[in-house]
């Protein structure tokens, strides 16, 4: 028997764009109950993101972080529609947004109202910079803040390169599962205390997380990241190399163990010999010399060949795969990454939350909402009468 590890939790959203939302995703695919409150317009990411080529009409990117909610639709800035979002709030287990705190203390949706209706609330903020300090009300986007600020940008910029610009959402995603473990660390506190806490989860935070191997010497000694290129990298095994079809193969293994049995998988036997490359820091010192003895074996065969033949030896490697590779992977297909979810316009593949846990129900609980579309069936469980909400919809006040 499975069972979805947060079922009976009632989670209530108010957040756009992807970061928060995709927090609310995965405690949805855990079972929570998570009522997702729009403005009457809508998320502003509601039909943005590039559609499937040849599918019906869908939103995919939407969906993927925002499948399994209810959707209510509500004007915050009327204080009858704040009061709505309260009272919806009154019963829930946590509240998760991504409104800047002054904006939270305009709606009457900070942590000190909130908390003091509700002791056990778990009131969890995901900002571009945090709760504090100079920056807590300065706006932030994955690409400015997780890349930029961050330093990921800087630190991917080869000498004289130019700055990449990352893919949409990648921090935004990776700052959602740091704002998931969090909020399941909430609701154990509020388990054992009977009061629940504030939780802050930021972009720059977790860019910061995840550049730690390199911030963690920089914060002692002060130093930039050294920067190479890829005939200077620190160990050849350690780099990237174009095979014959244009294709790039990845490589990281440590020289101990990998050095001898690589050159001789690549038919280069002789590199063992020569007085240049004896020990790592020989062929640290003339790196440029052997990168490019190193390319013209890798082009002697096609990613798919060396594959093989890498596999065969024992040596660790991956390709540079293409995003519609990935979307054909079929180890991805193995271990359950691309579940299915069922659409009115047609059944369509998405993205599975990255944990498995025994006995957990983890799956996408159906599509993302139609704008308001639980609205009516929302204000029913909190307590309005058919009368009352008609009332607040004729107002204005709630969408649906």
């Amino acid at each position: 028997m499975t069972v979805g590890p947060l079922d009976g939790v009632r989670v209530v959203e108010i957040s756009s764009w992807m970061a928060a939302p995709s927090a609310g995703a995965v405690l949805a695919d855990m079972g929570a109950d998570v009522v997702k409150v729009e403005p009457l317009t809508g998320d502003v990411v509601r039909n943005m993101s590039r559609k499937a080529k040849g599918a019906p009409d869908i939103d995919h990117s939407f969906h993927m972080d925002n499948r399994g909610k209810r959707s209510i639709a509500v004007a915050l800035d009327r204080p009858d529609g704040a009061e709505v979002v309260r009272k919806l709030i009154d019963r829930a287990d946590v509240f998760l947004c991504n409104l800047l705190p002054h904006r939270q203390q305009r709606y009457g949706l900070d942590p000190a109202t909130l908390q003091a209706r509700n002791a056990r609330l778990v009131h969890a903020t995901l900002s571009g910079y945090g709760l504090v300090g100079p920056d807590a009300t300065r706006p932030g986007f994955d690409v400015t803040t997780f890349f930029g600020r961050g330093s990921i940008t800087d630190a991917m910029t080869e000498p004289a390169g130019v700055a990449p610009m990352p893919r949409p959402a990648q921090g935004d995603h990776t700052t959602g599962i740091a704002m998931v473990a969090a909020i399941l660390a909430g609701l154990r506190v509020a388990d054992k205390t009977g009061a629940g806490p504030v939780v802050d989860v930021s972009l720059f935070a977790t860019a910061a997380w995840t550049m730690a191997s390199d911030l963690a010497p920089t914060l002692v000694d002060g130093a930039p990241v050294t920067k190479r290129d890829r005939h200077h990298l620190i160990t050849p095994l350690g780099n990237r190399f174009r095979c014959a079809d244009d294709r790039w193969i990845i490589l990281n293994m440590p020289e101990v163990r990998w050095w001898t049995p690589f050159c001789k998988t690549i038919e280069r036997p002789e590199i063992l010999d020569d007085e240049r490359f004896g020990s790592v820091k020989e062929r640290f010192d003339n790196m440029a010399a052997l990168i490019d003895i190193i390319d013209d074996a890798m082009a002697t065969r096609t990613l798919a060949e060396w594959g093989r033949i890498f596999d065969d030896a024992g040596l660790i490697w991956g390709p540079a795969s293409s995003i519609d590779e990935l979307a054909r992977d079929p180890q991805a297909e193995a271990i359950g990454l691309f579940p299915t979810i069922e659409h009115p316009e047609g059944a369509f593949r998405t993205v599975a939350a990255p944990m498995r846990i025994t006995g957990a129900d983890i799956r996408p609980r159906g599509p993302a909402p139609a704008l308001g579309g639980d609205t009516v069936a929302v204000l029913a469980e909190i307590g309005y009468s058919s009368d009352e909400a008609a009332a607040l919809s004729e107002a204005g006040v709630v969408g649906h």
